[in-house]
């Protein structure tokens, strides 16, 4: 099976745990960048192309609260409002997960994960970033590029559409 999904950023002070990542997203995602620290994130995602980030909660030894990863959260999202960002932490606890949500992360998974469920979680979190647009102003687009490159001609624009001036008519509005 061939990756389709892009690049993930993995943050995760555990080199076990971004070993894991690494094996069990290999299938999913066209490159894996695994950061062992948070203080490199913003130049990370300035650099690199970044489809969706994977984000520990806790950094720092015999800290659990998750207001590190709180705090990164919080910087990656005023910066890169379009990056989805997925929480990750051994210490599953409701009220962080939403504030976590509450400050701008997709979905919040806890460790061990389940990898079927890490992968649901994490395609999710990049199929709902990407804005749909609805069919009819992706026509309306097309009618007014067509009327555009036969310039303002409607009899030509209408021809090269395959509809009538009248239908033309009704469908351009510049």
């Amino acid at each position: 099976m061939k990756p389709n999904y892009g690049t993930i950023l993995v943050v995760d002070d555990n080199p076990a745990i971004l070993t894991a990542v690494k094996i069990c997203l290999g299938d999913v995602f066209e490159r894996i960048i695994t950061l062992a620290a948070p203080d490199t994130i913003l130049a990370t995602i300035q650099q690199e192309h970044v489809d969706v980030i994977l984000l520990d909660m806790n950094f720092s030894l015999g800290v659990n609260s998750g207001q590190e990863g709180m705090i990164w959260l919080s910087a990656i999202h005023r910066k890169h409002p379009d990056i989805p960002v997925v929480l990750v932490t051994a210490y599953a606890d409701v009220k962080l997960a939403v504030r976590g949500l509450k400050n701008g992360a997709v979905d919040f998974v806890t460790k061990p994960w389940n990898n079927e469920e890490l992968i649901r979680v994490l395609k999710d979190a990049i199929d709902n970033s990407k804005e749909l647009v609805p069919l009819d102003e992706v026509e309306k687009e097309h009618v007014k590029k067509v009327v555009d490159r036969c310039h303002g001609n409607m009899s030509k624009a209408a021809e090269l559409l395959g509809i009538t001036r009248q239908t033309l008519y009704k469908k351009y509005q510049p």
